[in-house]
């Protein structure tokens, strides 16, 4: 297991992520898709890599919904881009390859 794993039971991370939650009780991801979910994790925006700095910083954290964190997130990591839609099937993330293809 590595290190940082250990550190999502930490006091700190609890009171951090608890006041991420009441800040942002929605998930950002669906409020961006137009829809109204309640969060119920908390995200690191650029994965922290063991790095306790990152780890800790309420910049680099939101609100998401388990759903989106481990679907949409996870898919957004491993291929750089978010396969996200709003309500009419567009593309959110402007990395999307669909977007640049619509662009030439």
């Amino acid at each position: 297991m590595m290190m940082s794993n250990k550190w999502y039971n930490t006091a700190q991370w609890r009171k951090l992520r608890q006041m991420v939650l009441n800040e942002e009780p929605l998930c950002r991801m669906c409020h961006k898709a137009g829809r109204i979910t309640p969060a119920d994790a908390v995200d690191h925006i650029k994965p922290h890599g063991g790095d306790w700095e990152l780890f800790i910083s309420r910049d680099n954290l939101q609100a998401l919904c388990r759903e989106c964190h481990n679907t949409q997130k996870q898919m957004q990591e491993i291929h750089g881009h978010s396969q996200a839609c709003d309500d009419k099937g567009m593309p959110l993330d402007e990395r999307h390859p669909w977007r640049k293809e619509c662009e030439r």
